[in-house]
């Protein structure tokens, strides 16, 4: 006899009786999903625009990544980087080729361990140049989001996501993002080692960067013997409308970190380095146990390949205007939104002032009516759909959407 399935609340109680309490999920509990739809343990039905804060970047159960995990889960699921296999070792050479700038890859498991390893490689290049410490400084901008270890959550600059964990380390300067004259007043106490950004700050905001000035980073990192370090792990990946966001600001970083959709919902993460500082780090300077696992590298290779087709991401490009029109729409009708910004399909609808600070309650709005959503701060929707979504899928979103928001009003 099967055992009785758990009931929602008894699996929900599970969760806030031994969940170390850092989340505050909603109370559904998601069982299976197929393309932008998923179904909860109550066989509910959900349009999914948050793609699990923009990882499923190709929806959930894609055939061909699945046949990808489960010919390697056959085969051999880790060994350490104690031995080569091949999948890590083909994925490095693929992102290589497919950057157009990178000699060498640092595979790991997660954006946070993607950025770690980037700043200790700026780090390590200022000091193999006889920088002395102070001045090996990286300047990130207001807004931003780099992720929760010590040394990346010092990098975001965002002061709620610092508090209680002083003293932090040293050796970061925060400017406001976009702002050309703040950056080049930054760079005459001749200490900057690198600049640390996101093409499209997700967490902030969803504010993408602005025309020329990330040429303008390049331009004074060049300047000043500094380097461009750039975040794409929620914008990268064909997010944007592109396999690399950074292309279509026209400029050639030095390194980029990549996570998120370059697994679809496997965890990989990667570095890519550039041949300033291909060559710094050297046996033994840095290393993962579980980074370049054979799962989530063979996953990887299979997303690359398919978020960089002609396909997919004429499929952004299309679904971007229909969305952003649709949003647009919306603001005009509903007077609920101030702006709609962003790339691709990286959006953030940004609330008026009379809702800002409501985000989240639209949000459990959305659920109740079968939409997954996404927040950027209490004052920005974020969307963040598959990048493969269909018609149908986009189409009855929006409508649900809508149903949501009416209901919010009407509240």
């Amino acid at each position: 006899m099967q055992p009785a399935q758990e009931s929602v609340p008894s699996l929900i109680d599970l969760g806030k009786q031994y969940w170390l309490p850092v989340y505050k999920p909603r109370e559904l509990v998601l069982d299976r999903g197929k393309g932008a739809r998923v179904w909860d343990t109550h066989e509910r039905e959900y349009i999914d625009f948050g793609a699990g804060i923009a990882v499923n970047a190709l929806g959930h159960q894609d055939p061909d990544l699945l046949a990808a995990l489960t010919a390697q889960a056959s085969k051999l699921w880790h060994s350490s980087n104690v031995f080569y296999t091949e999948p890590p070792l083909r994925l490095a050479q693929e992102l290589v080729d497919a950057s157009g700038f990178a000699e060498r890859v640092f595979l790991c498991n997660s954006g946070a361990e993607a950025n770690e390893a980037a700043i200790k490689l700026v780090r390590k290049w200022a000091a193999t140049q006889g920088r002395p410490p102070e001045r090996r400084v990286v300047i990130t901008f207001r807004g931003s989001f780099h992720g929760r270890t010590l040394a990346t959550v010092t990098a975001t600059a965002q002061p709620k996501y610092q508090e209680g964990y002083e003293p932090l380390p040293g050796g970061f300067r925060y400017l406001d993002f976009n702002d050309a004259s703040a950056l080049e007043n930054a760079f005459s106490a001749g200490d900057v080692a690198a600049v640390l950004l996101e093409p499209v700050q997700g967490e902030g905001g969803v504010v993408p960067v602005a025309p020329a000035f990330l040429r303008r980073v390049r331009e004074l990192c060049d300047a000043h013997d500094a380097l461009l370090v750039l975040d794409e792990i929620q914008c990268g990946m064909g997010r944007t409308g592109t396999l690399f966001a950074h292309v279509q600001d026209g400029v050639v970083p030095d390194i980029v970190t990549l996570a998120k959709a370059l697994g679809c919902g496997f965890p990989v993460g990667a570095m890519l380095a550039g041949p300033k500082v291909a060559q710094v780090m050297q046996f033994g300077a840095h290393g993962t146990t579980f980074g370049g696992n054979p799962l989530a590298a063979a996953v990887a290779r299979v997303a690359l390949r398919k978020l960089g087709s002609t396909e997919i991401l004429a499929n952004v490009w299309r679904q971007s205007t229909r969305l952003r029109e649709a949003l647009q729409s919306i603001a005009t009708e509903s007077a609920l939104f101030a702006e709609v910004r962003g790339r691709g399909l990286m959006l953030g609808a940004v609330l008026t002032e009379s809702h800002k600070g409501k985000a989240s309650e639209i949000l459990d709005m959305a659920a109740t009516h079968g939409l997954l959503l996404l927040q950027a701060g209490p004052d920005v929707l974020r969307f963040v759909p598959p990048l493969n979504i269909t018609d149908e899928e986009l189409d009855e979103g929006l409508a649900r959407l809508r149903i949501a928001l009416r209901a919010f009003i009407a509240r």
